[in-house]
């Protein structure tokens, strides 16, 4: 952990190791913390498979297998799992284990692209993120068209209707909402190259700006943010070459983590929501911070 500004500082755990938890998946995505269940999921999206993390013994089990291709996972406020899948061009085909939401494919008569991060709202509302990464190729889903413009999108939790909210970014991708949900942040790995944050107006976004734009610390060199998580002091943990970049509530840059692999992902976990775990190339990393994650997974 390296402490950009002297801000950074009291979110360092003195001692404590970055944890290799596991290795050899083909490219991980995905943590989610479930806290009932004490354990991790996450995905590993070219072998269709989704790996679960126990904490009581550390073993790692095949936790869905098909899945999918399924790449960002959470959990809603009534436990339920909730994964983007790249096969099928549907949110998790919004895939909400024993639930209707799994049959939501199609926006106005047109098949999603490869949904990729999802947030829940205390609303209830479901917001997710559909570049086209998982149609590109057979890798990572199906190859094949696409139909409907990169944009981010909201479930209603009553009627189910999927509404676009913002098409902006060029390839919208990782996605988080502030400690008081006021705000939404969404990660742009396309032309924008950068984090964008908006107001959040009941079903719609308001008032979007651009955040903060990433390089690697030191060299200058272009960075991007992939997934992104909010901690309870409005920090924002990016899964960002050369590995974690937090970012304070003001933009500025403030600390990284270095890795020796790709992080895309981050969440925050463990009995007491202070442990960073990371999903970055063919690993799960984990890291004790003096932080808390602001939502519930």
């Amino acid at each position: 952990m390296v402490a950009l500004d002297p801000r950074f500082r009291p979110y360092i755990v003195r001692n404590t190791p970055i944890m290799r938890l596991h290795v050899g998946t083909m490219w991980a995505e995905g943590p989610a913390w479930n806290g009932v269940g004490r354990y991790l999921v996450w995905s590993d999206i070219p072998n269709n498979v989704q790996h679960r993390w126990i904490e009581d013994d550390g073993r790692v089990t095949a936790f869905r297998r098909p899945a999918g291709n399924s790449n960002g996972n959470t959990f809603d406020y009534e436990g339920r799992q909730l994964s983007c899948e790249h096969s099928g061009r549907a949110h998790g085909a919004l895939r909400v284990e024993r639930d209707r939401y799994r049959d939501r494919r199609q926006v106005s008569g047109k098949r999603l692209n490869s949904p990729n991060d999802a947030v829940v709202h205390p609303d209830g509302g479901i917001w997710f993120t559909d570049p086209s990464y998982g149609i590109r190729g057979n890798y990572e889903g199906i190859k094949g068209e696409s139909e409907t413009k990169e944009a981010v999108y909201r479930v209603d939790p009553k009627t189910l209707q999927i509404d676009k909210v913002n098409d902006e970014a060029g390839q919208p991708n990782g996605l988080c909402f502030s400690p008081d949900y006021k705000k939404l942040y969404v990660a742009d790995t396309g032309s924008g190259r950068d984090i964008r944050v908006y107001d959040v107006d009941g079903k719609a976004l308001r008032n979007g700006k651009r955040f903060v734009v990433l390089d690697v610390p030191g060299s200058g060199a272009p960075s991007y943010a992939d997934g992104i998580r909010c901690d309870a002091d409005g920090n924002i943990w990016c899964g960002a070459p050369p590995g974690v970049q937090v970012v304070a509530p003001g933009g500025e840059r403030i600390g990284m983590i270095r890795l020796p692999e790709t992080c895309a992902n981050v969440c925050f976990g463990g009995q007491r929501r202070n442990r960073l775990f990371m999903t970055a190339s063919q690993s799960l990393y984990a890291l004790y911070v003096e932080t808390t994650g602001a939502h519930i997974a």
